[in-house]
């Protein structure tokens, strides 16, 4: 399957200054350079129906306005007849002629299936009662699958990717570099060195374990360690 094309974001952001709300449909997490999003007129949510997501949906909208939703829903499908794995459920999906744009990740848990959905998708998946022919139950989620987030103030020593995501997710450092190796951590959408240096606006993502916004640094301690406020999606 072929990459999305990335989004216009200095159009996007200029769309969202001049006082509209924008969405995209599902890109790839890579596409999108977050620093381009930084502009104080402007407010944003990226949103994939996983902390962890690779498959985004991008929204934008004047910072005046109090807040928008971030455009994407989460299903919870049960199939009523055992034998489904991931690649019939995908099989099943298409059956509904949706475009692929408009269908997030599909995840498996406990026997069902998990999938984000965003425009058109979303009152499709909310009416469906068979797919391919089979009943399922559709339950919808929200717009996150998962624990949820909290906001965290931690003290690290560096800005250091490997130290920053480990102190977040409360992990070791040891085991956090082992995902940094085995390319289950981004940084920004793209693959993390346990090197980087993370800033404010960024976002670090984890397989398994969700992701991290660095939202700023509080103050720098005697010892020069630095106490930061991270907003952590499990």
């Amino acid at each position: 399957m072929s990459k999305p094309a990335a989004p216009k974001l200095p159009t996007l952001v200029a769309q969202a200054r001049g006082g509209r709300v924008v969405r995209t449909a599902f890109v790839d997490a890579e596409t999108l350079d977050r620093r381009q999003l930084q502009d104080d007129e402007v407010r944003h949510h990226i949103a994939g129906g996983y902390p962890d997501a690779r498959r985004v949906v991008l929204t934008l909208y004047p910072a005046h306005i109090p807040d928008v939703d971030a455009g994407v829903t989460v299903f919870r499908v049960l199939p009523q007849t055992a034998g489904w794995d991931a690649q019939d459920f995908a099989v099943a999906l298409r059956s509904l002629n949706l475009p692929e744009e408009t269908l997030g990740e599909v995840r498996e848990e406990r026997g069902a299936f998990l999938i984000a959905a965003t425009g058109r998708a979303v009152k499709a998946l909310a009416d469906v009662t068979t797919l391919a022919g089979r009943e399922v139950d559709v339950e919808e989620i929200g717009a996150a699958a998962g624990k949820g987030s909290k906001t965290r103030e931690v003290v690290v020593p560096s800005m250091r990717a490997d130290v920053v995501g480990a102190k977040g997710f409360g992990v070791s450092r040891a085991y956090f570099q082992q995902g940094v190796e085995a390319g289950k951590v981004r940084l920004n959408g793209q693959p993390a060195r346990a090197s980087s240096d993370i800033r404010e606006g960024d976002s670090l993502s984890a397989e398994g374990l969700g992701r991290i916004d660095f939202k700023r640094v509080l103050n720098e301690t005697r010892r020069g360690n630095f106490k930061v406020e991270l907003e952590v999606h499990r």
